[in-house]
């Protein structure tokens, strides 16, 4: 009862196999049934969220419609648009689920700055998948088309564009966020890992990259001093030996255990092994914080029983 915790959704609480805009709202008014629990709690609640798919979307269709007159959008301004948008369909569908539960609560999303150094190596090696899921064939056609576009294979699901991910260094707006949570607000933050910055004496420049989720939650979590950081994805738990006969699931895990198995190579790169990594950085630099992976449909079964992946130290 309440504890500041930080939620992390995953691209799943957004997106269908449909991207238009009627279809996205109705997947977060079922999200926010779930986020609904935490308020329900008595927990003072942070939402993050993903925007790979939503971002890469509206880059092609930039690129498709651009003219120079009207020329494409920087990455660091689409990242700032999907906040702006998925923030709104957010907040319209929180409003409307705690309304319906009674609760008197506020929402509203932030335009949120995420520090990186302009010296961090993934500028010079993208790796952060954004957009949909191409076949072989088609990833070459945009290659083709867009000749400055770096794809690879993704975790045996497809081909997606790749951007670079600095690694977050802190959080322009946290101390905004902190104000908020006081107050009793539920603020919407880091959306689609924060809009990438770099300092230039005074001012804050926007970079072309895309920040990940996880990490952005996980810098935020540590600087508002959250309590836990709740990382929401596919599955129930995470898993050593996934998709294998003598797959196993794990409930309580300490940080030497997971770093362990991540030495062993047990995460995908581009799926669970930056969920891992945020919930080891939080739980190694919070005094008394824990990180949980689960789903957003296991919310109900981790607050009654505590089920799920459970990161302490």
């Amino acid at each position: 009862m309440d504890k500041k915790i930080v939620v992390a959704l995953g691209g799943n609480a957004i997106l269908t196999d449909d991207a238009s805009a009627e279809a996205q709202q109705e997947a977060l008014r079922k999200t926010a049934k779930y986020l609904v629990q935490f308020v329900k709690n008595g927990d003072n609640l942070v939402i993050s969220h993903g925007n790979g798919p939503q971002v890469g979307n509206l880059l092609l269709q930039m690129a498709n419609g651009s003219t120079p007159k009207n020329p494409p959008m920087p990455l660091d301004t689409d990242v700032a648009m999907t906040q702006g948008s998925i923030g709104y369909w957010m907040q319209n569908a929180m409003d409307e689920v705690l309304a319906e539960n009674d609760l008197d609560k506020d929402v509203a999303t932030i335009v949120t700055q995420v520090e990186v150094s302009k010296d961090d190596p993934a500028f010079a090696d993208p790796t952060k998948p954004i957009g949909p899921f191409y076949s072989k064939e088609d990833a070459d056609a945009q290659k083709a088309e867009h000749p400055d576009f770096t794809f690879v294979e993704d975790a045996g699901r497809g081909y997606r564009r790749v951007v670079p991910s600095p690694k977050p260094i802190s959080v322009k707006e946290y101390r905004v966020v902190n104000h908020m949570v006081n107050d009793g607000i539920i603020p919407i933050s880091v959306g689609g890992g924060g809009v990438p910055v770099v300092k230039d004496g005074n001012r804050l420049v926007g970079r072309e990259a895309v920040i990940d989720k996880d990490f952005a939650s996980e810098k935020l979590a540590e600087l508002v001093g959250a309590d836990s950081l709740i990382i929401l994805t596919a599955v129930d738990n995470i898993y050593v030996n996934f998709n294998k006969p003598d797959q196993k699931k794990l409930e309580h895990v300490t940080i030497a255990e997971l770093k362990k198995y991540m030495d062993e190579g047990q995460f995908a790169k581009g799926s669970m092994l930056p969920k891992v990594q945020a919930a080891i950085e939080f739980v190694e630099n919070s005094d008394h914080g824990q990180a949980v992976v689960t789903s957003l449909e296991n919310v109900g079964n981790f607050l009654s029983n505590g089920s799920g992946t459970i990161i302490t130290k």
